[in-house]
């Protein structure tokens, strides 16, 4: 009977078979707020060395707390040891510091204090870290779980963090680096503006000066590692990240594909170093948006030439890499609706009816996880191969000029290994200014 009722839904609708077939399959999941019962259908991911977790959405509580609640899930009880997610490294790396009890260290800004500021400056990432500070508290120091940023728009914080490094190992050579950075002096506040004058000047004004330190840097690699291991990776990494911002912000300006690709290898780059620098036990949990941690040779991305960490993945791990998507039909976002703008709750307008999301929201499953990974999922995966639209909301959300700005084409079964899926959500809430009650003086959110 109840089939019954659920056919003549899906005729009343307009649906084909596709959504009864995918309802079939779908897993029921409790709300994230129940962190325990939500995390436990992922313990089929365990055995990945790599767990990348999307998102439609910068903006979605949902997606943040059922990230959370799967990484504490991997974390807690399958080993997995590092958190890397899509922002950048010095600010990830004062979160990083406070989650396993180092020593503070002074900075002139909060971390996360630059657009988009609600993307990790928010109750739920805040939660997450408190309970993931909690978990490092009882592991001895070598046991505790990593939080790291993977992306490359910190040219001024990272300039300013290889300084600081450099003038506490090694002062004369501060000053030769201060020296090859200095061409980017006016430029750091809006590096934007340096693609610019690349442009119009119609060379590299500051390359070699960014390539020249980074060599600097890993040529006395041996000596700085003998004084401070970890304070010498950290700096290497920001001189990366001065070297990739320096290349991204001149690509911008000539073409998005080859800036696209920049970012996400240098992501990739990242999250490899990472893995390799934790030893034989590394596993990672990765947190980025759909269109970064999904195979983008599955998507009109790929289609055009573009590249990402989720191909990148599969490619290097195989199936040790699982990549998962998240999507929702309707409700409300945090985002701007231009670059820059102020953060705003906005209403995400119901999926399109030619759209993946769509099929989903016919199966009348409130949220699920289909997973077509393993087992015979033929059926599954052939009603998932279609190309259909999918959407991608990020820091900027236009529903007035949705369909040419939000949606792509997909093939969502060769996309992810599996999806999970939230028919309505709601807005993250952003932190008031200030340290959270309770938090220690130096929490990195409130210095």
């Amino acid at each position: 009977m109840a089939d019954l009722l659920f056919s003549e839904a899906l005729r009343a609708q307009g649906a084909d078979e596709a959504a009864a077939i995918l309802r079939a399959s779908c897993e029921p999941l409790p709300s994230p707020d129940a962190a325990e019962d939500f995390g436990r259908p992922f313990d089929r991911f365990a055995d990945a060395k790599v767990v990348l977790l999307g998102e439609a959405t910068h903006g979605t509580s949902q997606f943040y707390k059922a990230r959370a609640a799967i990484t504490r899930r991997l974390i807690e009880k399958h080993g997995f040891n590092i958190v890397a997610v899509e922002a950048d490294w010095p600010d990830a790396a004062r979160i990083d510091r406070h989650v396993r009890l180092k020593a503070h260290e002074p900075s002139p800004e909060e971390a996360f204090s630059r657009f988009p500021v609600w993307m990790w400056r928010n109750v739920e990432v805040h939660d997450f870290l408190e309970w993931l500070r909690a978990h490092n508290e009882k592991l001895p120091v070598e046991a505790r779980t990593e939080f790291r940023g993977l992306d490359i728009y910190s040219l001024g914080s990272s300039i300013a963090a290889v300084l600081a490094y450099l003038d506490r190992v090694d002062p004369e050579e501060a000053k030769a680096a201060r020296g090859r950075y200095g061409c980017l002096t006016p430029w750091q506040d809006d590096p934007s503006r340096y693609g610019e004058a690349a442009l119009r000047l119609g060379k590299s004004p500051c390359e070699e000066g960014v390539v020249a330190e980074l060599r600097a840097l890993l040529e006395s690699r041996l000596a700085y590692v003998r004084r401070d291991g970890q304070s010498f990776f950290d700096a290497a990494q920001n001189a990366r990240v001065v070297r990739a911002a320096e290349h991204y912000y001149r690509l911008m300006y000539r073409s998005s594909t080859e800036s696209w690709n920049l970012r996400d290898r240098h992501m990739f780059d990242t999250l490899t170093r990472l893995l390799s620098a934790r030893g034989g036990d590394a596993k990672a949990v990765v947190w980025a948006h759909n269109s970064h941690i999904g195979n983008a040779a599955a998507t009109a991305m790929g289609w055009q030439g573009e590249f990402n960490i989720g191909e990148s993945c599969r490619s290097a791990f195989g199936d040790s890499a699982a990549l998962i998507g998240f999507g929702t039909d309707r409700g409300t976002v945090a985002a701007a609706s231009d670059w820059d703008g102020p953060m705003e709750v906005k209403t995400i307008i119901p999926a399109r009816p030619d759209s993946h999301e769509r099929v989903f929201r016919q199966t009348f499953v409130e949220r699920s996880l289909t997973d077509w990974r393993a087992g015979d999922k033929s059926e599954l995966r052939e009603i998932l191969s279609k190309p259909r639209l999918e959407r991608a909301i990020g820091v900027v959300y236009r529903p007035e000029t949705e369909l040419s700005s939000h949606y792509f084409q997909a093939v969502l079964a060769d996309q992810f290994d599996a999806y999970v899926w939230f028919e309505q959500t709601s807005a993250v809430t952003p932190l008031a200014g200030g340290r959270p009650h309770g938090a220690p003086d130096t929490y990195p959110f409130g210095l």
